[in-house]
């Protein structure tokens, strides 16, 4: 989300360098007596910079110059340094505030560093109430900057229970020179940077770890007790770092012995995808358990795609197999999906048949998807897979490995002995190795076996 940019305004006369603003019945204001002064500038605008996180002005990163918000109310007592320095010899800005509502105006942006006064009274507040109440407002005023709180000399206990509070270092007023708050403005400044990388890494392991357990809980567990096949799945989102695509699968056995599995893919890659993915497959394990089949549950599952999905472009294909309580043969349903491959011992792999393909799921209101009857055998390997394993590319050019290389690859797998999970995962590598990387498409590959 972009950073809201403030407007541009002059500051009269606030900031360490500045010109004095033009005098007053009764000599210069507070705000016009800045720690430093050079006649011969003139006075700037304060830089409106939106993206200082990100470039490195509120890292403590030397590329622009340190500027440093005072908050101090009694000009008498104010700390007199002639030179402020950062590491690198160039002057750091100061702006003075009498109070925290003048405070709240020049804290913009290019504000590195807070330098607050303890002794100020907080908004709303009377006195006693909480000795760092206005260490606190600032705290909530400017979560962003780093503080330096300020304290009477020997007052170490305030200055720590400052610390603790939220600021990033304490200063005795009556010790205060330019070499000291110099190199106490680098190391709060450098300390909040460190605070607050460390605070979104951890927030980000922590948002990682809930959206892995979340995900994992999303991931179908197949409901085949009872039945004699083997079941076998390799799942690979493209999403980077996520467990869940838009890739959907799942396995169950109904009370009749029958098998139903089914695999299907909603266009696109992101959370959103993967959602509706989770909506659909749980809609069909729901409807598979309440008996409907081929177009009948094709046709409803359309209408949970219409009312869930955020745009009439989303589609979904679709393949679904129910497998006989014999497991000789099955009935095969297309919505736009490649199809299955099957394996049999006295014959080499190949595609069932997709002559009968109907539309994926979305695309056309009242759509039918006929059911065709396929003879199994009696010992068998069927596959079902989404086109993320057959379209990536094959080496260099433009290339994909289609239909025809999975099949020719799988063949050769299956005369090298290997079935069942190790089947899958050496086609999900190959087919990445002949990528040359990491799939962008999502897999899922589920795997069901027969030994008679």
């Amino acid at each position: 989300m972009p950073v809201p940019v403030p407007r541009q305004r002059a500051i009269p006369a606030v900031e360490c360098g500045q010109a004095p603003a033009a005098p007053t019945v009764g000599g210069p204001s507070r705000a016009e007596a800045p720690l430093h002064r050079d006649a011969a500038r003139k006075e700037e605008t304060v830089r409106n910079d939106a993206t200082a996180e990100n470039t490195g002005a509120h890292t403590g990163a030397h590329t622009t110059t340190l500027t440093l918000l005072l908050i101090e109310d009694d000009p008498a007592a104010a700390p007199i340094v002639p030179d402020l320095l950062d590491s690198d010899g160039k002057p750091i800005r100061v702006r003075t505030a009498r109070n925290l509502t003048e405070a709240g105006r020049l804290l913009t942006d290019d504000v590195h560093c807070i330098l607050l006064d303890l002794a100020l009274p907080a908004p709303g507040r009377a006195s006693g109430d909480d000795e760092l109440a206005v260490l606190r407002h600032v705290l909530e005023l400017a979560p962003r900057h780093a503080v330096l709180a300020l304290t009477a000399s020997g007052d170490a206990e305030r200055g720590t229970e400052a610390v603790r509070v939220g600021a990033q270092d304490y200063l005795f007023r009556d010790e205060l020179d330019g070499r000291l708050l110099s190199r106490a403005i680098r190391y709060a400044v450098e300390r909040k940077r460190s605070d607050t990388a460390e605070r979104r890494l951890a927030e980000g392991k922590l948002r990682a770890q809930e959206n892995a357990r979340l995900e994992r809980g999303l991931l179908p567990t197949p409901l085949l007790e009872g039945s004699p096949l083997r079941f076998a799945a390799r799942y690979r989102p493209g999403r980077s770092r996520a467990l869940l695509g838009g890739d959907f699968y799942d396995t169950v056995r109904t009370p009749d012995g029958t098998v139903h599995a089914m695999i299907g893919d909603v266009c696109g890659h992101g959370p959103d995808e993967a959602a509706l993915g989770v909506e659909l497959r749980i809609a069909w394990r729901a409807l598979t358990l309440a008996g409907l089949c081929g177009d009948e549950l094709l046709g409803t599952l359309q209408q949970v795609l219409e009312h869930e999905r955020d745009d009439d472009e989303i589609f979904a294909t679709l393949c679904t197999v129910d497998i006989a309580p014999d497991g000789r043969r099955a009935g095969l349903c297309l919505a736009g999906h490649p199809a299955p491959l099957i394996a049999r011992p006295d014959r080499p792999a190949r595609l069932l048949p997709y002559d009968n393909n109907g539309p994926a799921l979305g695309l056309l209101p009242g759509a039918r998807w006929p059911r065709m009857q396929v003879e199994l055998g009696a010992e068998w390997s069927l596959m079902l897979y989404t086109d993320g394993l057959i379209e990536g590319r094959v080496g260099e050019g433009r290339e994909r490995l289609g239909q025809d290389g999975m099949v020719e690859m799988i063949r050769r797998q299956l005369s090298e002995g290997l079935r069942g999970e190790e089947l899958l995962r050496a086609a999900v590598n190959e087919v990445r190795e002949l990528n040359g990387g990491e799939l962008t498409d999502d897999v899922a590959v589920v795997l069901l076996d027969r030994v008679a």
